[in-house]
């Protein structure tokens, strides 16, 4: 079964249509036949029916088919604007009477965007002129599709082109990207005024681009997304930026390695304190951004570490023991 002809326009004529054109354009003709898996051909009126044999499609002149095109691209962009006429005609005289009351202003602070592409274009229009980013980024690798490598490519550039232009750029990771290889392959391709730190938790994602404007997830695969411009909110997200901040690890330029305190590691003291918090193997994995695997794997760990035989003894161990009381080191 052949597949449908996919719809274009006629500035992207198709390969199929292209090359059917050019050979009727070389030999003056193509049978009916012939144009069956180029439709578009006789849509875009680039072939018509010859007058002698109804089976034979002739070519119309290029010349006669571009002047009639642009004819026709010009009738429609008149139709646009006088739209766009009609349409500021209609509303001149409401935006006259417009008061306090239609919320129109705090509306315009909240805007909801929806599709990768158009969320990667947003932010990368705020950050065409900015000078500084503060990013929020947790560990997706098991919760959620991860973006197509270009997506990466792109905002490797983004970023590069802010440090280019002198601004800065500050991000926070989970203690599991530590050593992640794109991770490291990302600061180790970036120059310029940029840091790094990591936490065992982190919030969802957040992007603030010259605390002015902020972006966080709408939805939990990530392909909604609210663009923020209200003061308060925007400040909020800054000052909850700042205390994370602060309490992090530094991880680039110069990493400070937690220490491992009486055997216990830093990622085990983080889990440590889920589990006595009641919280199941799943949920522990989620939140330090790790899969449910390898938590175990650090649970049985911990577990041999304080001499547990079973789950409800592991809790009281951990209570009894004090890490939880040890404080890590950092800057």
């Amino acid at each position: 079964m052949t597949p449908p002809h996919p719809e274009h326009d006629v500035e992207d004529l198709c390969a199929v249509g292209t090359e059917l054109y050019t050979r009727a354009l070389r030999e003056g003709y193509v049978l009916g036949d012939d144009a069956r898996d180029a439709p578009c051909l006789l849509d875009f009126g680039l072939l018509h029916p010859a007058v002698t044999d109804p089976g034979r499609l002739e070519p119309v002149a290029p010349a006669v088919a571009l002047h009639r095109l642009l004819r026709i691209a010009e009738e429609r962009v008149a139709d646009e604007r006088r739209r766009e006429a009609r349409l500021a005609e209609t509303f001149e005289p409401l935006m006259r009477i417009d008061g306090g009351g239609t919320g129109a202003d705090d509306s315009s602070m909240i805007d909801v965007l929806s599709g990768t592409d158009l969320i990667s274009r947003v932010i990368g229009q705020a950050m065409s002129d900015s000078s500084e980013l503060l990013s929020i980024q947790p560990n997706t690798s098991d919760r959620h599709t991860q973006p197509p490598p270009f997506v990466h490519v792109e905002a490797l550039d983004r970023d590069q082109a802010l440090l280019d232009r002198g601004g800065r750029i500050r991000t926070l990771y989970q203690h599991t990207l530590r050593h992640a290889p794109s991770i490291q392959a990302r600061y180790e391709r970036l120059r310029g005024d940029v840091e790094a730190r990591t936490l065992d938790e982190v919030t969802e994602r957040l992007i603030i681009v010259d605390r002015t404007v902020a972006f966080v997830p709408a939805n939990k695969d990530r392909t909604l997304a609210l663009e923020v411009r209200h003061p308060a909110l925007v400040s909020f997200f800054v000052t909850a930026f700042d205390r994370l901040w602060r309490l992090a690890t530094p991880m680039h330029p110069q990493a400070v390695h937690p220490p491992t305190l009486n055997g216990v590691t830093p990622r085990q003291r983080a889990i440590a304190a889920l589990l006595v918090e009641g919280h199941t193997d799943a949920v522990i994995a989620d939140r330090l951004g790790m899969n449910i695997r390898t938590a175990r794997v650090h649970i049985a760990k911990l577990a041999t570490t304080l001499g547990s035989e079973s789950r409800a003894q592991l809790g009281y161990l951990i209570g009894q023991s004090g890490i939880l009381g040890q404080e890590e080191t950092g800057e």
